[in-house]
């Protein structure tokens, strides 16, 4: 028998040996399956990634997951140990999905902007995240102190970003990175079923801020096991910075994870005002969540570079595609995703004058203030943000306070008129597309900056395949699936077929 004939009996066998086991379990199941799930030949009509506006492919599941959004300008202040988060991540309400954007996370002096990126203060904040997080501290310190490099606690050292952000993953990014599309499209393309990704493909913005690594230190995989949440991403651009995480359970379930960055400060080039969009499928929905830092100024016609920043960030904004499968939809570009989430310090003011805004401020009038809020202005006249959403504001203007204090920095009478700010709600979360339910919009009262944080919870509906069909398999346990597949003893080696 030639080589091609024994390649192709061998196909034969294995795709047989799939056909015969999706029957098993259809029986099993009592034969419920939707007929576009029927497997026929290589004829599979179940898509991969349907993108926003698409109906949901039949046979797929709906699932609500929450998903908290914060977004926090900390003023270039550097966290101290005992800031308590707690309160900020909400954790007597936990979610299954915490995405968090800092603003002026270094100072925006020339060393940041045109020298080399400060990675400590971002170090710090992971830390403190995985302290409310996961009540494990003494997890994280253990891993550290294992590593000579950090010399002991966090606070005392000068740590690595990339060291920090591995310590608390559950999965390695590699893993992350991978396409996690359903296995029975896969089949009809190759037998590869697509579980790595080209990794040529990925580009230096796809990465976050620490290198990959195919495995993790010991010390790590056994402190997972203590952890409720895994950090899925994190990633800084000078002073904007975003982190993702995840319920440990369920990073199982993400894949195509990719990052890009926008730069739109000076000159319309330097990274201290721009955008980090993080791209990402889960079960078998996509999200994009974007983290900005917008320009500033209160001076009539800003509110129009702030316009462009938006149209830019929409316009310039590619993820590369890394899916091998030619099938794949994962999105490119920011508004082809089925949940896009956009947050941070937007900058946009209120047209008014300091006394007018005062005098509104002062007898609580939220609304008429919202009525000259320059991002509702601009989103209602189709200039910025057409199409996007934004709960209910029923809080005070989150900008711009005196350090420590709850008293506005203009407020203060020894200010002169060109140094005052008018308060303002710089501080947004818009959402887009459907699928998304807003379940509250607030403001904390943290003290620590110019700024109040402003955190938001969702509802988020994510499709997902029922039955167990799409499992996130190895390409080593692939391997020895399809080795047992042809084994002697196997009965469904060929030579049992017949």
């Amino acid at each position: 028998m030639t080589q091609r004939n024994q390649d192709d009996k061998k196909e034969s066998s294995i795709r047989r040996f799939f056909t015969t086991r999706e029957r098993n379990e259809r029986k099993m199941k009592g034969g419920s399956f939707d007929s576009s799930e029927a497997v026929s030949g290589s004829s599979i009509e179940i898509p991969l990634f349907t993108g926003a506006g698409a109906p949901m492919p039949s046979g797929q599941n709906l699932q609500s997951f929450r998903v908290f959004v914060a977004t926090w300008n900390v003023g270039g202040k550097c966290p101290h140990r005992s800031l308590n988060l707690d309160d900020f991540l909400q954790i007597n309400n936990q979610s299954d999905i915490y995405v968090l954007g800092f603003q002026e996370i270094v100072p925006l002096n020339a060393g940041n902007v045109l020298v080399l990126e400060d990675n400590e203060p971002a170090a710090k904040w992971l830390d403190l995240i995985n302290h409310s997080l996961n009540k494990s501290a003494h997890v994280a310190s253990r891993v550290i102190k294992s590593a000579a490099s950090f010399g002991g606690s966090l606070f005392f050292s000068k740590p690595s970003l990339k060291k920090i952000s591995k310590t608390f993953r559950t999965e390695s990014k590699r893993k992350l990175k991978a396409c996690n599309c359903p296995l029975e499209l896969e089949r009809k393309t190759s037998m590869d079923f697509c579980f790595r990704c080209q990794e040529s493909n990925i580009s230096e913005d796809d990465s976050s801020s620490e290198e990959d690594d195919e495995t993790f230190p010991i010390s790590i995989a056994q402190s997972s096991n203590q952890m409720k949440y895994g950090l899925i991403a994190s990633k800084q651009m000078v002073g904007i910075f975003v982190t993702v995480w995840m319920r440990k359970e369920l990073v199982q379930h993400v894949g195509h994870l990719r990052i890009s960055c926008i730069t739109r400060g000076i000159m319309g080039y330097l990274g201290n005002k721009g955008c980090i969009s993080v791209s990402m499928s889960f079960h078998q929905t996509s999200f994009c969540f974007i983290c900005s830092h917008l320009a500033s100024g209160e001076k009539e016609g800003d509110e129009l570079r702030r316009n462009l920043d938006v149209i830019e960030i929409l316009k310039n904004t590619q993820f590369r595609r890394i899916c091998k499968s030619p099938y794949s939809r994962m999105p490119e570009k920011i508004l082809e995703h089925d949940r896009i989430i956009w947050f941070g310090d937007l900058n946009y003011r209120i047209a008014l004058s300091y006394s007018d805004a005062k005098k509104l401020m002062e007898g609580n009038d939220w609304d008429s203030l919202l009525d000259k809020d320059q991002l509702k202005i601009e989103r209602e006249a189709g200039r910025a943000f057409e199409g996007w959403k934004e709960g209910k504001i029923y809080f005070a203007p989150t900008y711009k306070y005196s350090f420590n204090s709850d008293t506005y920095y203009a407020a203060e009478m020894n200010k002169s008129k060109t140094k005052r700010r008018t308060p303002a709600w710089c501080d947004r979360i818009l959402w887009y597309g459907n699928g998304i339910q807003q379940l509250s919009y607030i403001r904390k009262e943290f003290r620590f900056s110019d700024h109040r944080p402003v955190c938001a919870n969702f509802l988020v509906e994510v499709e997902v395949i029922p039955g167990g069909l799409k499992k996130k398999l190895s390409g080593s346990n692939m391997k020895i699936e399809v080795e047992e597949l042809l084994s002697p003893s196997s009965p469904y080696n060929m030579n049992n077929m017949y």
